[in-house]
């Protein structure tokens, strides 16, 4: 488990925690207290994770198209 708040790990970095996490709670061989923290952990990265599958999904929806269907660019003001 890193130190790193959740709020500044990309999605990738959150992922691979929340994995690490699950092994760890499936295992079973984690103290009682400390299962408690893993799972705590193991939630605060699932939300992040959705956070960020969310803002891609919405900027990948911002995606704009000319006649024939190629996109041509994204919407000015929803891009990041």
């Amino acid at each position: 488990m890193t130190n790193t708040h959740v709020s500044k790990m990309s999605f990738e970095e959150a992922i691979k925690e929340l994995e690490h996490v699950v092994g760890q709670l499936e295992r079973g061989d984690v103290a009682l207290e400390d299962s408690i923290c893993l799972y705590e952990r193991g939630t605060e990265l699932k939300r992040r994770c959705e956070e960020k599958l969310k803002e891609a999904e919405e900027k990948v929806a911002t995606i704009t198209l000319d006649g024939q269907g190629t996109p041509t660019g994204a919407a000015p003001d929803q891009v990041k």
